[in-house]
This record gives C-alpha cells, sequence and structure tokens, in this order.
C-alpha cells in the first residue's frame, strides 16, 4: 500500500486545525492531486477516507489513472481535533494558552491509543478484502504519524501528497520508505496542525502482534 497524504485543502490554507472536519479541496489541492495522478504508475485499488479532502483527491487521481470506482473506508479519517476544530494556533494560543508548547490537548482530541487502533482495524480490512494487490490510500496526515510513531519512527512532517509505503504481512504491518508525489509544497502554506499534534512523542516498539490489545 501506498499511504498518501491528501491535496491542499482550503483550511490547510488558512492554518486551520481540521480533524474530522469536511472543508473541501483548494484549487492547489486539485493541482497537486493532478499532478501526483502522473507520478503514481499503475495500481490495482484506490482507496480513500471518507472525508472530502481526501475522496476527492482519491477521485481525481482513480479518473486519471482509469482505476476506480474510489473504494471509501471511514476507519482511515483523520483524528478528532476536539474543541480545536477550525481554529486557528492563535485563536488556539489565545483561548488555550500554554497548551500548544506543553502538548496538551483539548476535550474531545481523540487519544493515540484510539486512533491508532482504528487505523490498524481499517488496514486489516483492507488486506482480509484485496491481499496481494497494489493499493493506493488517500488518507491523512494523523493517520500516518501515529503508524510511524507505534513503529518507532522519528517525527517528520508529512506534506501535502506526501507518502508511506506500507506492507500489510497478515499478522503485522510494515513502514516502508517515504516519497514525495508533486514538485514541492506551495511555500505559502503553513504547517499543519496534525502535525503538531504529534512533535516530541515517545518512540514505541516497531509492528504488532494479530493478537495485541488496543484501546
Amino acid at each position: 500500500m501506498l499511504l498518501t497524504r491528501h491535496g491542499q485543502s482550503e483550511w490547510n490554507a488558512v492554518g486551520r486545525w481540521q480533524g474530522q472536519a469536511d472543508p473541501p479541496l483548494s484549487d492547489l489541492g486539485r493541482q497537486q492531486a493532478r499532478q501526483a495522478a502522473e507520478r503514481i504508475g499503475s495500481v490495482d485499488v484506490v482507496i480513500a477516507s471518507d472525508l472530502e479532502r481526501a475522496s476527492h483527491t482519491a477521485a481525481i487521481i482513480s479518473e486519471a489513472l482509469g482505476v476506480g470506482p474510489v473504494i471509501i473506508e471511514p476507519g482511515l479519517r483523520e483524528r478528532h481535533a476536539g474543541e480545536w476544530s477550525g481554529l486557528t494556533r492563535a485563536e488556539i494560543e489565545r483561548d488555550w494558552p500554554g497548551y500548544l508548547d506543553a502538548l496538551e490537548r483539548p476535550a474531545g482530541f481523540e487519544p493515540d491509543d484510539v486512533l491508532l487502533a482504528r487505523t490498524l482495524e481499517a488496514l486489516d480490512r483492507i488486506h482480509l478484502t484485496y491481499a496481494g494487490a497494489e493499493i493506493l490510500v488517500v488518507t491523512h496526515g494523523g493517520v500516518v504519524y501515529t503508524l510511524e510513531k507505534d513503529a518507532g519512527q522519528p517525527f517528520e512532517r508529512l506534506p501535502n501528497l506526501g507518502s508511506r509505503w506500507l506492507v500489510h504481512r497478515g499478522d503485522r504491518v510494515e513502514l516502508g520508505d517515504r516519497i514525495l508525489l508533486i514538485d514541492e509544497q506551495d511555500p505559502a502554506q503553513p504547517p499543519g496542525p496534525a502535525a503538531e499534534a504529534e512533535q516530541r512523542h515517545t518512540p514505541r516498539r516497531a509492528g504488532r502482534r494479530a493478537d495485541d490489545e488496543r484501546v
């Protein structure tokens, strides 16, 4: 599987925390998806989060590749941002002073273990249905970060249309290299809030066994 972050959304463009809110792609985001389609090559299946910024990115790529329809997997949606959804960093600092620097989170913010569990469950479903296929999965930064964190990978911000290879072994998942499917990031785009939510984490062990328990 190639796990790929969606194109720029209208909220990405202005630095608003999205979580599970559903703003559409920006004009740049649609352009990014078209550019990415030229570099992906052949895939057997295209799967996407049910949030519009991911599903629309996937639809643009799917049409360009002639592979479809896009399969929707709600378990791959972004982390819920709770009370911060729709806010800018400045608004968060105003109403929750010191929270960002201290890595504290507001009411309703989806915990790491919950996000990881539903991500792994979604990947298990994909594996059971499409084992052996080469799959493009259009998802969100938070989903990729939680897999990297579980594998003990150091944090590095994932830009729009940044991707990470993943192999599902049946009893575990293994992460491969990161790649970027577009030439460069729009210099006007601020760092993604999902990235801020994952910084300065404590590395955890790589992979998992099939009988591991997750909340």
